[in-house]
């Protein structure tokens, strides 16, 4: 299924118009489509736009499959409608009243797409820096750092145990769900390299078994298969793996530790 199509199923499954957002929501509901790309409701939001009749700019595509509604509502519409794949430019030939016909390339549309590959390519250089940053703490401050990051988060009450009295886990908090508060145990575990094995989650967990609802590892490596097999087990805790790009993602999303630079990219839409 493509994109294209995922959007038009929820679309219609709803019977209504729907927002980018709501949209995108329930792909990622139904697990109708696998995103790549660090801002998913980004490329949901471009490809409705893209593909909506009344709405041309330079990276618009031919095809229409979608109509707007009022600003920011869309729905299917009741058939595709295809029109030329390149805007064409007529030349009176100096031989009679003939015209010839070329293809005329947007410059705008291949620097759009250039400043695209180009954020992403940020993005990836981002997190690689990031990741070092996080790597060069000591291993009291990676646990400073994920407490802080937890309190960004929406945790409270949230501390770092004492090396003598941390019985297997580096610190906890709480976190309201609904009108309860969940009891969070937190591990930490930077490491420059290798990743973290099923052992270290096990040991975790018996060692948060019966105080807490819930267990997040954090580790600036990675996890093996085996220790991502072992986070959820019938009848014990489940422990949430949060590893170095997650962590990261984290930072961003909160704007947690990071500043974000805007700027505006106008695109035609008269």
């Amino acid at each position: 299924m493509t994109i294209v199509e995922a959007i038009k199923l929820v679309m219609n499954d709803a019977q209504r118009p729907l927002t980018a957002r709501e949209a995108f929501t329930a792909i990622a509901e139904n697990s109708l489509y696998e995103f790549h790309a660090k801002d998913p409701l980004h490329v949901v939001t471009m490809q409705i736009r893209r593909h909506c009749a009344g709405l041309e700019f330079p990276s618009a595509a031919p095809t229409k499959h979608f109509q707007i509604h009022g600003d920011d509502r869309y729905s299917p519409l009741p058939s595709v409608l295809k029109g030329p794949r390149t805007s064409r430019r007529h030349t009176p030939a100096d031989t009679g009243n003939q015209t010839i016909e070329s293809s005329v390339t947007n410059p705008l549309t291949e620097v759009e797409t250039q400043l695209w590959s180009l954020h992403a390519r940020y993005l990836e250089l981002f997190e690689e820096h990031m990741l070092r940053e996080l790597k060069r703490l000591s291993p009291a401050g990676f646990e400073a750092f994920a407490r802080d990051l937890l309190e960004a988060y929406g945790f409270t009450g949230t501390v770092v145990t004492s090396i003598s009295r941390d019985g297997g886990i580096d610190g906890h908090g709480k976190l309201k769900v609904g009108l309860a508060h969940l009891n969070v145990a937190f591990q930490c575990k930077r490491w420059t390299n290798g990743n973290i094995q099923r052992p270290e989650i096990d040991k975790f967990r018996g060692a948060s078994q019966g105080a807490y609802e819930q267990g997040i590892f954090f580790t600036t490596a990675s996890f093996s298969k085996g220790a991502i097999g072992a986070s959820i087990q019938r009848g014990a805790i489940p422990v949430v793996l949060i590893d170095g790009a997650a962590i990261v993602s984290l930072m961003v999303e909160k704007k947690f530790r990071v500043e974000s630079n805007t700027m505006d990219i106008p695109a035609f839409a008269l």
